[in-house]
């Protein structure tokens, strides 16, 4: 079995970067499969960590997007605007955490986790 420090780095940071990245095309459904694919076929454990967490937080953003559109239209936007906001520079966070710290896997800050 590999170690975490021995699988190759730049395959590390694509994978997960792309995995999280994937958000950016949430308002596809299908967007949820890139993440899917990338968790069915590495081998990687921390590209793994982070496909999952990239599925949790599609889950997250689509659950919020349900709330807060209907809400958006009694705050003239504001509310969509800033989720939009913040699961936007999350994601940027966490593709910069991949790219930084390939070894480390990403953890979003207040989600909910149905894979674990």
């Amino acid at each position: 079995m590999q170690t975490p420090n021995t699988f190759d780095s730049d395959k590390r940071k694509l994978l997960s970067s792309l995995a999280h990245g994937s958000i950016f095309i949430s308002a596809t459904l299908i967007s949820i499969l890139i993440p899917i694919a990338i968790l069915s076929v590495s081998d990687d454990p921390v590209v793994k960590d982070n496909a999952k967490e990239a599925i949790n937080f599609h889950f997250n953003v689509w659950l919020y997007g349900i709330i807060l559109v209907p809400l958006s239209f009694i705050t003239f936007g504001l509310a969509g605007g800033i989720w939009w906001l913040i699961h936007w520079g999350l994601t940027g966070w966490a593709i910069l955490h991949c790219l930084n710290a390939p070894n480390e896997s990403f953890r979003y800050p207040f989600i909910f986790r149905l894979l674990k």
